[in-house]
């Protein structure tokens, strides 16, 4: 056994140290990124957290004010923002608006698109628009903003999309939970396709959150009832799912690319059902 004891202290790389922040100097797009609600959402939440670590934030959204209130929280926070009035189903909207974001402040770091919804029909039951709307919002925008995006990304780049728990159940079917799973999909193509020139593209899978979008549709007891099925009995929020982003998006996260990261307390657990072969399931039986 070597008996050497006097290396010195194999702490040289730059995640040894540093304690950020990471991103002082650089832009990030973030697609739906307006304030719109009392909770929030997961864009506002990227879009302030970014800022709150020294990025200038290009807000994507199509409600103007929306977008200015995020906007207007984080200049009076001390932060740099601006806010573009977006169509992401919109191919020609968003070539645009990232012609419009370059103009502005000359380069692109990291792009995080939040965007989804709708979809929530059977898959047998839904309507052909109704469909197609599902994966224009759901899929198509994302490609959309990554492929312009993408042109003026350099190494070190790094692109986060969110994905939802509804992509790894096997259903019933949804427009929605199918047009996720092509997502994140999307995600290990395009990580693959980006990778030579050093930009990361990774998917953060929501699990059962409480914020703008579950709030839309869901009654307290809803909720509770939930709450109680995550593995963790806690429920998450906004932040939670943010946190996990602007990880990714730093060089924290320099050498992971491809992957769907699930941020769901530890997943759905239903309580007391018991066992196959366990006392409690015989007594249930």
């Amino acid at each position: 056994m070597d008996a050497q004891t006097d290396w010195p202290m194999p702490v040289e790389d730059a995640l040894a140290g540093s304690t950020g922040p990471w991103l002082t100097g650089k832009v990030a797009v973030v697609a739906g990124g307006g304030l719109s609600g009392p909770e929030g959402g997961i864009g506002f939440a990227l879009a302030w957290m970014y800022a709150r670590d020294g990025a200038a934030v290009a807000v994507l959204d199509r409600d103007a004010a929306a977008a200015e209130r995020t906007v207007t929280g984080i200049r009076e926070a001390g932060g740099t923002a601006e806010a573009y009035v977006v169509d992401l189903t919109d191919d020609a909207d968003v070539a645009r608006t990232i012609d419009a974001v370059m103009e502005r402040f000359g380069r692109i770091d990291v792009v995080a698109d939040s965007i989804g919804g709708g979809g929530v029909e059977g898959i047998f039951d839904t309507t052909e628009e109704a469909w197609d709307f599902a994966m224009d919002l759901n899929l198509k925008s994302a490609w959309f903003l990554m492929r312009h995006a993408q042109k003026h990304m350099t190494r070190g780049g790094a692109i986060v999309l969110i994905s939802s728990g509804a992509a790894e159940g096997r259903g019933p079917g949804l427009p929605y939970s199918i047009a996720k799973t092509a997502l994140e999909k999307l995600t290990s193509g395009a990580s693959v396709s980006l990778a030579a020139r050093g930009i990361r593209v990774n998917c953060v899978r929501v699990g059962m959150i409480w914020g703008a979008f579950a709030a839309k549709g869901m009654s307290q007891e809803q909720r509770e009832f939930r709450r109680q099925n995550v593995a963790m009995q806690v429920e998450g929020n906004n932040w939670d799912i943010a946190s996990a982003g602007f990880f990714l998006s730093t060089d924290q996260a320099r050498w992971v690319s491809g992957q769907v990261i699930a941020v769901d307390g530890g997943g759905f657990a239903p309580r007391d059902v018991g066992a196959a072969g366990s006392p409690s399931a015989k007594k249930k039986d």
